[in-house]
């Protein structure tokens, strides 16, 4: 079902983006790695067998987006899923986040999947057939202490993606989310420099091969959401049912930044 399909994958260079990537050429897929530096897309490339493609593509720029996707639609012939995994976080508390890191995490973690959807879609349209899968993460469903700004971002991400999910079924097109809970990947580098939170989590974390087979189980069997791990997205729907009681007795072990 995989085998050939041409798969584009925003933040590729590394964690579950070049994780995925190697294991859907390891499925006969031709994975197109994105990225905003080449040299590390290229370290990234050495690593997958089988046909791929390396682009340089920065999600925060609109018109290298809607220059690029064309570009490779054209060069393979077709786009069949477009991968937004593309994202950073920075784990601080609201006094201490500068203006300019909300805009910077909202430009690449939603605005970034708008660029690339927008640009996929007419692509898309005019082949028939498409599939948007989107990495959100279980901050866009239950956010905690200090991620205020990254928790907003993916929720907004949710958002974004149960709205176009109707408006393009029609064309032929699958949405889907894939939403993680906290993973060993180089993303916690930058969102929390000190490592606490990894020692605090490190016995709960998934591990970038974990979700780079769900992703691809989502991409195979174009499921419209996917939750990880599944104990996590129990414990939202409880969370969602009784909030109240749920922060009285988890709010001590969520809040573990």
């Amino acid at each position: 079902m995989l085998k050939g399909k041409i798969i584009v994958i925003t933040g590729a260079a590394s964690g579950i983006g070049a994780e995925t990537a190697r294991q859907l050429a390891k499925h006969g897929a031709v994975p197109i790695l994105t990225g905003r530096s080449k040299a590390k897309l290229e370290r990234t490339s050495r690593t997958i067998e089988g046909p791929h493609g390396v682009y340089e593509m920065d999600v925060t720029d609109d018109g290298a987006v809607r220059t690029v996707l064309p570009e490779i639609a054209a060069a393979y012939g077709r786009l069949d899923v477009l991968l937004n995994n593309a994202g950073f976080g920075v784990f601080e508390t609201l006094e201490d986040t500068p203006i300019e890191r909300f805009e910077a995490m909202m430009d690449t973690n939603y605005m970034g999947i708008v660029r690339c959807t927008k640009a996929a879609v007419p692509i898309m349209r005019a082949q028939g057939s498409g599939h948007i899968v989107n990495v959100a993460s279980m901050a866009g469903k239950l956010s905690t202490a200090k991620a205020s700004g990254y928790a907003a971002t993916k929720h907004a991400v949710l958002g974004f993606t149960n709205a176009i999910r109707p408006e393009l079924a029609g064309f032929g097109i699958a949405v889907s989310a894939v939403n993680p809970g906290p993973i060993d990947t180089p993303f916690l580098n930058a969102a929390d420099p000190t490592g606490a939170y990894f020692e605090r989590l490190k016995g709960f974390m998934l591990k970038p091969e974990q979700v780079a087979a769900a992703i691809v189980r989502v991409i195979r069997k174009r499921k419209p959401e996917v939750d990880l791990p599944r104990s996590a997205a129990i414990g939202i729907r409880i969370y969602g049912l009784f909030p109240r009681f749920a922060d009285r007795v988890a709010g001590r072990w969520l809040n573990r930044k």
